[in-house]
């Protein structure tokens, strides 16, 4: 499962995405009224168009790079276990019910299916959003199989090791420091769960999370300050030469620092080498290859950068094709451990 794609680089098809996209009440969770009134009437109109042109310096000959990877993906894991595999999307046209039925047609006494969501981190307006989606379609439609879902990954061994062997042949380049672009979500997603976050994390220059809070299990600043580390722990890169900034805001009250305005920044620091990668995304998409491959580095070199390097995502490295053969083999043999709690 992954987050969806416009059917074209149309404006008519990705103004339909977004409004799709961004009237999901767990990525703008404003009364639905206001919502309305927020998207359809503000951002969309005049958002669609821009995103289009965005789209369109991305777009390849097969479509959207988000569905290619994950298509790609889908078949390297097809060639390596025996179980069929579908894809599905969040938003836009590949619906959790066309996979489902699709699963159907190729295996008609199918009794169970595992759902693994792409993202490795939990967030309301990405991992819990999936989730609810295939969930609900599930039981609208009455699927007579069961249905389980891979819990976020974020500290698994395996994915780290995955993350860190995808990084490892860019630390052969020179650079003077490693950037983890994260997608940015609202503070508020945050310590809903916990109001003393606000105070207590939030607001503070440290990282550490009090365990037992109400939201420490879910919060999504936690978990990718927790794959930063690891990964870097596991490369040997020392903690002065990494850092993590937040991208793609839309409006106030976002993580911070953000990617651009570290990007703009980070020259005058006397980073003037960077390497960059986007950890909150398994496959490449908009949000990397136009956001941070393309805007963020005229960004950084206009701002005085002497080099600019994105890392891709994993999409179908050879590792990350391996780990997950791996999970489907461990829930095989009854490992239950990664499954989400229903």
């Amino acid at each position: 499962m992954n987050l969806g794609s416009p059917d074209s680089t149309e404006v008519k098809d990705v103004k339909r995405y977004l409004d799709e996209f961004l009237m999901d009440g767990r990525v703008i969770d404003y009364p639905w009224l206001f919502r309305v009134m927020l998207v359809k009437g503000i951002i969309t109109p005049f958002r669609a168009a821009k995103s289009a042109a965005a789209y369109k310096t991305i777009w390849t000959k097969d479509g959207s790079p988000l569905i290619v990877f994950t298509r790609q993906l889908q078949k390297a894991l097809e060639q390596v276990i025996d179980e069929p595999v579908e894809i599905a999307m969040r938003y836009g046209s590949l619906t959790p019910g066309h996979a489902f039925d699709k699963l159907l047609e190729r295996e008609p006494d199918m009794e169970e299916v595992i759902a693994i969501p792409l993202y490795p981190h939990y967030a309301m307006s990405s991992y819990e959003t999936a989730v609810e989606h295939a969930r609900e379609t599930h039981r609208k439609k009455k699927y007579p199989f069961k249905l389980h879902f891979i819990k976020p990954f974020f500290d698994n061994p395996s994915y780290i090791n995955a993350l860190a062997e995808n990084i490892r042949p860019y630390l052969n380049e020179s650079y003077d420091q490693i950037l983890f672009s994260y997608h940015g979500i609202p503070a508020r997603h945050i310590h809903r769960d916990d109001p003393a976050v606000k105070k207590r994390c939030l607001a503070l220059e440290g990282t550490e999370c009090v365990a037992g809070a109400p939201g420490h299990t879910t919060c999504y600043r936690r978990q990718i300050i927790t794959t930063s580390s690891l990964v870097m722990q596991q490369l040997g890169i020392p903690v002065n030469k990494y850092s993590l900034s937040f991208q793609s805001r839309l409006g106030k009250g976002w993580l911070e620092p953000f990617t651009d305005k570290r990007l703009e920044e980070l020259p005058k620091e006397g980073i003037k080498k960077l390497l960059i990668l986007c950890p909150a995304f398994v496959s490449d998409c908009l949000e990397t290859l136009e956001e941070i491959e393309e805007r963020g580095k005229e960004i950084f070199m206009q701002g005085g950068g002497e080099s600019f390097r994105m890392i891709p995502c994993l999409n179908i490295h050879p590792v990350w094709v391996s780990t997950l053969k791996g999970w489907i083999g461990d829930l095989g043999k009854g490992n239950k451990e990664m499954l989400l709690v229903p």
